[in-house]
């Protein structure tokens, strides 16, 4: 089961924007504290690979392929990644997985998954 609850995937045409959100939510008024986050990509009959991450202190780094099209930010306050995907192209195409690393709030410390939300970009 997957503890990040993922939201925001779908169908865009090329050129255009999908905005994805990760939320880490954690026991009901209880702290969660969560160093770097990051989401992931999966197209068919390829690896997974590293999209983008940003740490606690809202450092960003971006994969070669995305860089100046999206922008990884986050909530600290919200326990929520985002993803702002801009100038979409078809090679974009693939399931979108959110991670979080976190120390404070879980059951165990360590990363956690979210679900996977599909982005398809097509005509």
């Amino acid at each position: 089961q997957a503890q990040l609850l993922e939201s925001g995937g779908g169908l865009a045409q090329p050129g255009g924007s999908l905005r994805l959100s990760c939320a880490a939510p954690g026991r009901s008024g209880h702290l969660v504290l969560i160093y770097d986050m990051a989401w992931y990509r999966q197209a068919p009959g390829k690896q997974r690979e590293l999209v983008a991450s940003i740490t606690r202190g809202g450092s960003p780094t971006y994969a070669d392929s995305v860089k100046g099209r999206f922008t990884i930010s986050r909530d600290n306050a919200k326990n929520t990644v985002y993803l702002q995907m801009d100038s979409l192209k078809p090679e974009d195409t693939a399931v979108y997985y959110c991670k979080a690393d976190v120390r404070i709030g879980f059951p165990r410390n360590g990363d956690y998954w979210g679900q996977g939300t599909q982005v398809t970009v097509s005509l």
